[in-house]
């Protein structure tokens, strides 16, 4: 078995890559990731779905893939300028709201209804306001992160915030979770109560 041989690739992937290219967009999510979620995302169809850190959209593309006719999908950016190409791309959506704003604030505002997938991809929701996020997530909801494996972007020290935060994530009671040594990385738990 190849996991490298991608053959849905959302149409719109190349155009996002490209953009990405051209703007020097240096923290995209893999397409590992992005098969992923857009897997987990068609096993609840309907669903209310949520991604903290938009970036360029590259995630986003495969999560859109992942919608039902009847889903929806909040995806939260604090910069202007990337939130605005994500509107270019996916603004025609209904399904999709595209958000500009302090990740941390929006979460602790958000009054929804519950998830039932996050991909926390930004410092709030992963590093900061894990609490509020789990909050917002239904029983048998997915939350999900990545970069977990040392990343060459990293600051000094992000080491030691990867390890408490895994940590912290295994000493709940509330999820599951499996770790895999995979894509960049991943951390995939389940609510629980």
């Amino acid at each position: 078995m190849n996991d490298a041989d991608f053959v849905d690739v959302p149409a719109i992937y190349p155009r996002i890559l490209a953009k990405s290219k051209e703007i020097g967009f240096t923290m995209p999510s893999d397409q590992y990731i992005g098969a992923l979620l857009k897997t987990l995302m068609w096993s609840k169809p309907g669903g209310n779905f949520l991604e903290m850190g938009t970036g360029i959209g590259l995630s986003l593309a495969w999560m859109v893939d992942g919608l039902s006719d009847n889903s929806t999908l909040t995806t939260v950016d604090n910069d202007p300028a990337l939130a605005a190409i994500a509107t270019d791309f996916f603004g025609h959506d209904k399904r999709i709201n595209v958000v500009c704003a302090d990740g941390s604030e929006w979460i602790k505002t958000y009054s929804g209804d519950k998830f039932d997938l996050i991909f926390a991809d930004a410092w709030p929701g992963k590093y900061s306001d894990v609490d509020e996020i789990l909050a917002l997530l239904k029983i048998g909801g997915f939350y999900i992160i990545d970069d977990m494996d040392k990343q060459p972007n990293w600051p000094d020290g992000h080491e030691e915030n990867v390890e408490k935060l895994v940590d912290a994530l295994q000493s709940r009671t509330d999820i599951t979770l499996c770790k895999m040594n995979w894509s960049t990385g991943l951390v995939v738990a389940v609510k629980m109560t």
